[in-house]
């Protein structure tokens, strides 16, 4: 009994499948329209990464995971021209990972008053 117990210690829990952890990073809370979104999104998976899907109001960009562990990247997406201010926009980061897992990281961003002055 004292041995099965010595030696069941000695094995680490091995990790359960699971989705890619993502993160999402906002360089502005605020928009005008039309401009430009930008930030950083990350990926992380231990199975590797298959493909991330960033959509931005009606734009959406997909990017091939390339197997990695890892997916870090800076991103810049365009925001249409005719917006109201005070709409806010969903930011919508989805990975999948090469065992088929995925998951969904939404984040907001507000469209605010513009003026340009010439």
């Amino acid at each position: 009994m004292v041995v099965a117990a010595a030696t069941a210690a000695c094995f680490e829990a091995r990790p359960r499948p699971a989705p890619p952890v993502l993160a999402l990073t906002l360089d502005t809370a605020l928009v005008c329209s039309p401009d430009t979104l930008t930030g950083v999104l990350r990926a992380e998976d231990p199975d590797g990464l298959d493909s991330l899907w960033l959509t931005v109001d009606e734009n959406e960009v997909g990017v091939d995971g390339g197997l990695r562990e890892v997916f870090e990247s800076r991103f810049r997406m365009p925001i249409r021209a005719g917006l109201n201010p005070g709409a806010t926009l969903e930011v919508v980061l989805r990975g999948r990972d090469l065992a088929g897992f995925s998951d969904t990281l939404r984040r907001s961003v507000g469209v605010t008053r513009c003026d340009v002055t010439t």
